[in-house]
């Protein structure tokens, strides 16, 4: 059996999205029946690309030059699909990104069990729109996307409380945000394929950036940092934007984000 690591590394070096997600799967897999059988299998030691692996198309482009397309059109509505997408699919990179990246940083067993558990949800994901687009006649990849989101990833990696801070807690707690609209707007449409594929990830998404909360507010403790004052800080160094309401406090609460981490931040 391949070490933790390894197969993050596998998985980061893969390029078709539906390929990445099917050894994303299977790891995920591979390591909960392990887990289940008693055993705490090796995290081992492995060096993910700075860069993952990613297909031809589509087209990746700066934020700036991505084209509006209104969202009450069938058009902007596939383009809204694909956009989830291509975030869900850069979101199983991140998880498996950051199990290989910090494997040097001796953590608990279920540090990893989180984020094996939230890579294998993303890969979930980003199957599901995949079929919502193939079911309106596009593809992944028809479509340009944003290059900007492996920013974090980058700007991060070295700095462990850094990528917690920023990915899960900042990038991820956005889509608690914005899915809801989402959900409306395809409600609105009659896309009940689309409903119920962005409700499952509007649910899962929670407990993603509940391990981004637990997780960084255990190493503050390793590190007796005060975790209000640690996040603003590495937020403001890391996040190359301010953060933006309308929040959803509801969920943010639920996954373990009070009102005066984000609030200071806008």
């Amino acid at each position: 059996m391949l070490s933790l690591s390894e197969m993050a590394v596998d998985v980061l070096t893969t390029s078709d999205g539906r390929e990445k997600t099917a050894r994303s799967r299977r790891h995920a897999a591979d390591w909960f029946a392990a887990r289940e059988a008693g055993e705490s299998p090796e995290i081992g030691r492995a060096v993910p690309p700075m860069q993952p692996s990613r297909p031809a198309r589509p087209e990746l482009l700066d934020p700036r030059q991505m084209p509006k397309r209104k969202p009450g059109t069938p058009q902007g509505r596939i383009a809204m699909l694909h956009a989830v997408a291509h975030i869900e699919l850069n979101a199983v990179d991140l998880h498996w990104d950051i199990i290989a990246r910090f494997a040097d940083i001796p953590m608990p067993v279920g540090y990893y069990d989180d984020w094996v558990k939230a890579a294998d949800e993303e890969s979930k994901h980003f199957n599901l729109m995949c079929d919502c687009l193939e079911d309106v006649g596009s593809h992944y990849g028809a479509l340009p996307a944003h290059a900007g989101m492996w920013r974090a990833a980058e700007d991060t990696a070295e700095d462990f409380m850094g990528r917690l801070a920023v990915v899960p807690m900042v990038l991820e707690a956005r889509g608690l945000d914005v899915t809801p609209g989402m959900i409306a707007l395809f409600t609105k449409a009659g896309d009940a394929q689309a409903v119920a594929a962005l409700e499952t990830i509007y649910a899962e998404e929670v407990h993603h950036v509940a391990y981004g909360s637990k997780w960084f507010h255990f190493l503050c403790g390793r590190h007796e940092m005060d975790p209000k004052l640690a996040f603003h800080d590495l937020v403001g160094r890391y996040f190359h934007s301010s953060l933006k309401p309308p929040f959803n406090e509801e969920k943010r609460a639920e996954a373990g984000l009070p009102p005066d981490f984000y609030w200071p931040l806008t």
